[in-house]
C-alpha cells in the first residue's frame, strides 16, 4: 500500500529548474533511499513534500489525500516528519525541551510533551543527555537530537536528510541500526537523502537516483548500484558504487 505519491512534481526557481517533474511512490513500512550529486535536487525535493517550498506544479499525495497545498505545520500534523543537513537545535534549550518543542505538534499538554520526550529520547541512546543543553552535545548527538526532534511529532513517515554525515565511523554503525529502528520497532516509513553508500546501500529497500532534478534510476539497490547513468552522473565512471555494496 502506497502512503506517498509523487506525481509530476515540478519547482522553478526563476528560470532555473530545480526539481523537474519528479515522480514516485513510496510503500508502507518501505526505506527509500534517495541519491544524487550535490545540487541534484534531492533537499529540494524534501522541502517540496513538507511544503517548506510551494510546488511550481505536480502533487503530493499522503494516506491517499492531496497535501500539496498544506502548509508545513499541517503537513506535520498529518504525519510526515523530516531532519535537517545542517542541524540548528534551539541552543539554549535542553535537549529534553528540544524534543518537547517537537512533540508540542501534536499534543496539547505540557505532561503529554514530556512524556513523549522521554519515550523518544530514549529510543535515540539520549536519555543519559536529557538535561544537556543542546548545544554542548557532540556531533553524533546532536543528529540523533535532530532525529529525536522529528519523531516526537509522532510521524507516520519520516525524511531524513544526510543522517549519518560527519560521523565517525562507530557513530555511522550506530545511526544506522537507529534509522532500522525506527522502521522495524516504530513502524514508520522513511526516505532518506545520503552520500555515504554503506548507509544508503545497507538501510534501503529501494533506491531512488536523480540528477539535474530528474529521475535517472529506480529500483533494488543492488540494480541502481551497476547503472551506468548513475555512476556517471553521481560517481563518477571511475569509481564503481557496487563495490561499496558488496564491501
Amino acid at each position: 500500500m502506497s502512503i506517498l505519491e509523487i506525481d509530476g512534481l515540478t519547482k522553478h526557481f526563476g528560470g532555473l529548474t530545480a526539481v523537474d517533474h519528479v515522480s514516485f511512490e513510496v510503500q508502507e513500512g518501505e526505506i527509500l533511499g534517495l541519491i544524487g550529486p550535490n545540487g541534484s535536487g534531492k533537499t529540494t525535493l524534501f522541502n517540496l513534500i513538507n511544503s517548506f517550498y510551494t510546488v511550481s506544479s505536480g502533487k503530493i499525495i499522503f494516506n491517499k489525500q492531496d497535501i500539496t497545498h498544506l502548509k508545513t505545520n499541517e503537513i506535520a500534523k498529518a504525519g510526515i516528519g523530516r531532519t535537517f543537513q545542517v542541524v540548528k537545535p534551539l541552543k539554549r534549550l535542553s535537549v529534553e525541551d528540544n524534543v518537547m518543542a517537537g512533540a508540542f505538534a501534536r499534543e496539547n499538554s505540557f505532561s503529554g510533551a514530556r512524556e513523549v520526550a522521554h519515550e523518544v529520547l530514549k529510543f535515540c541512546h539520549l536519555d543519559d543527555y536529557s538535561q544537556m543543553k543542546a548545544d554542548s552535545l557532540p556531533i553524533g548527538g546532536r543528529k540523533r537530537l535532530e532525529i529525536a526532534k522529528a519523531l516526537a511529532t509522532r510521524p507516520s513517515l519520516l525524511l531524513l536528510d544526510e543522517t549519518a554525515a560527519g560521523l565517525n565511523p562507530t557513530e555511522v554503525v550506530e545511526a544506522i541500526q537507529i534509522m532500522k529502528n525506527i522502521r522495524d520497532e516504530l513502524g514508520i516509513t522513511i526516505i532518506i537523502v545520503e552520500h555515504i553508500m554503506k548507509v544508503i546501500m545497507t538501510i534501503s529497500d529501494r533506491i531512488l537516483a536523480i540528477a539535474h532534478g530528474s529521475t535517472i534510476a529506480e529500483g533494488k539497490p543492488e540494480i541502481v548500484a551497476q547503472d551506468p547513468a548513475v555512476i556517471q552522473a553521481y560517481l563518477g565512471s571511475e569509481f564503481n558504487i557496487g563495490d561499496h555494496f558488496n564491501a
